[in-house]
């Protein structure tokens, strides 16, 4: 488990101050994760990447010369927001474009593509190849859906080692693509992983058993086992990743050359992994694969997480030279790099925030209206608090567990901005415009940029200088639900939130169209100041 925290809704914060301080001469930190802490002697295409926190030393860990330029950095097992993304971007970019390169995940899709068409508005040539390596996510005629997972590490420093080669953002997309295609990964676990001030693990294994194809987030596996040895792990990792269709086209196992990456995912020692690969380099031998630059460690883990992964990239002579390419990174080094001078500071790319702008002027019925919108907002922070655990247990059985602490930090961040902005002044529509952007940043991942639309979609209806009808609540919550499901993808019966928010919607346009009352904008009872969290000190 994790042992080592002050406050859970901080440890991400507190995760990056550390590992910049600690390597200053890779990366600085800028809002929302890390860039190059050099400067490259000339212009060129830009690598970023990131994801959820917690798999270390993906992503900040690959920051550097000869891989990636920067790395946008969410919440423990959720997407960077948005705007933390864009940040990054920003901050990375050296003026011929950025290639965004990331797992295969709801959250960062949504968030990393809204960042790319931001970026594009301004003139910036944005481009993305997602990584989609798990073979056991889905099967081979839609390999377009799976998730990324280790095989992270084979596009990020193929792509990475194009940029520093010079080549253009075309070339350097196209080699990231043929990277991926070329690229196979599973993995198995013996145990979950626990986050920061979870008293459970995420998911568990039955003692003596082992989970087969479960993500680095501890969504489930496809399949249960007993513990094998280590011999019966490398002939389960052949089988499986050799078989008919999991070889790319173009490539003949026996004389092929492959790069084999056997990943531990947190807490399997190396020596373990050593044995394990004893046994696979002596079978991918007796198949005829030549292997090339094996990689034995850890790449792309889960926390502590008990478990394993196999990545395989399969390599013609170009792919070949760019992953033996020289990189220095905090976590992944080979070969000499030249070394760089210290980039130039510019604080300007390190902070996208509309908070200190001036906040417009609010008639008093607007201002009484924003603060039945604060005491709603710190009504739904009490909740969450109080529930977080129990959200996040839910979430666990069906997918990464990180519901309840995005809610946790969200809920917190939108109400302690609409705080602040009811403090300056602010009408309702305001108000709700500056929790949305809070609520989204600080929780990220899908359900923070879901609430983040819905937040502000109310806020499109109503006025800062005018007292909010019911006709305009109801047309704002309309169009958040429709925003919801045209920025999801999702339907009502796809057992997401659409499930709650186009009921609620439903029932809140036929009480008003029944001429049910708008409550007054008159005073409002304040909610009693919420009680810290208990913190425990290591």
């Amino acid at each position: 488990m994790t042992r080592l925290w002050n406050d859970p809704q901080r440890f991400v914060d507190e995760m990056i101050d550390g590992f910049a301080l600690a390597n200053a001469g890779y990366v600085r930190k800028v809002r929302g994760g890390v860039t190059r802490s050099t400067r490259s002697p000339e212009p060129g295409p830009s690598l970023v990447i990131g994801g959820g926190s917690g798999h270390y030393p993906a992503f900040a860990g690959l920051v550097g010369p000869g891989l990636a330029h920067g790395a946008a950095m969410g919440n423990l097992f959720a997407s960077p927001s948005t705007t933390q993304i864009e940040s990054v971007i920003r901050a990375s970019d050296r003026g011929d474009g950025v290639l965004l390169s990331y797992g295969n995940y709801a959250g960062d899709v949504l968030n990393f593509t809204a960042a790319q068409e931001a970026v594009r508005a301004d003139g910036i040539d944005c481009r993305t190849v997602l990584v989609t390596d798990d073979i056991f996510s889905a099967p081979p005629d839609a390999r377009d859906t799976r998730r990324g997972i280790a095989g992270d590490l084979t596009v990020f420093k193929i792509a990475g080692a194009a940029a520093e080669e010079g080549r253009s953002l075309d070339e350097v997309e196209r080699v990231a693509r043929q990277g991926n295609e070329r690229t196979r990964s599973m993995g198995v676990a013996f145990t979950g992983c626990t986050l920061p001030g979870a008293d459970e693990p995420l998911f568990s294994v039955p003692e003596g058993r082992m989970a087969v194809g479960l993500g680095i987030h501890g969504e489930p596996g496809i399949d249960e086992t007993d513990i094998p040895t280590a011999e019966g792990l490398a002939e389960l990792f052949v089988e499986h990743l050799l078989s008919p269709g999991e070889i790319p086209d173009g490539v003949t196992i026996d004389g092929a050359r492959c790069v084999p990456i056997l990943n531990g995912l947190g807490s399997v020692k190396s020596e373990e992994l050593f044995v394990v690969y004893r046994s696979l380099a002596l079978l991918l031998g007796e198949r005829g694969v030549t292997l090339v630059d094996p990689q034995v460690g850890e790449f792309c883990t889960s926390f502590d997480m008990a478990g394993a992964s196999l990545t395989l990239l399969w390599v013609d002579d170009e792919l070949e030279g760019l992953w033996t390419a020289a990189a220095d990174t905090p976590a992944f080094r080979r070969g000499s790099v030249t070394a760089l001078p210290p980039a130039d500071r510019s604080p300007d790319a390190d902070v996208l925030d509309d908070t200190g702008a001036a906040v417009p002027e609010a008639s008093a019925d607007s201002r009484r209206a924003a603060e039945r919108i604060e005491a709603v907002l710190a009504a739904i922070d009490a909740t969450a608090d109080r529930s977080a655990a129990e959200w996040g247990h839910l979430d666990s059985v069906a997918g990464d567990g990180d519901h309840g602490i995005g809610m946790r930090r969200g809920a917190s961040a939108a109400r302690e901005a609409a705080s602040a902005a009811l403090a300056e002044g602010a009408g309702a529509r305001t108000v709700l415009e500056r929790a949305a952007a809070a609520w989204a940043d600080r929780a990220g991942g899908t359900s923070g940029a879901l609430w983040g639309v819905i937040l502000r979609s109310l806020a499109t209806q109503l006025s800062d200088t005018a007292r909010p009808t019911a006709a305009q609540v109801v047309a704002g919550v309309d169009e958040g639900r429709h925003a919801v499901m045209r920025v999801g993808g999702a339907e009502l019966g796809d057992k997401t939130m659409v499930d709650a928010l186009v009921p609620f919607a439903d029932t809140l346009a036929q009480r008003v169209g029944e001429g049910a009352p708008s409550p007054a904008p008159g005073p409002t009872r304040r909610t009693p100041p919420r009680a810290e969290p208990s913190r425990r000190q290591r």
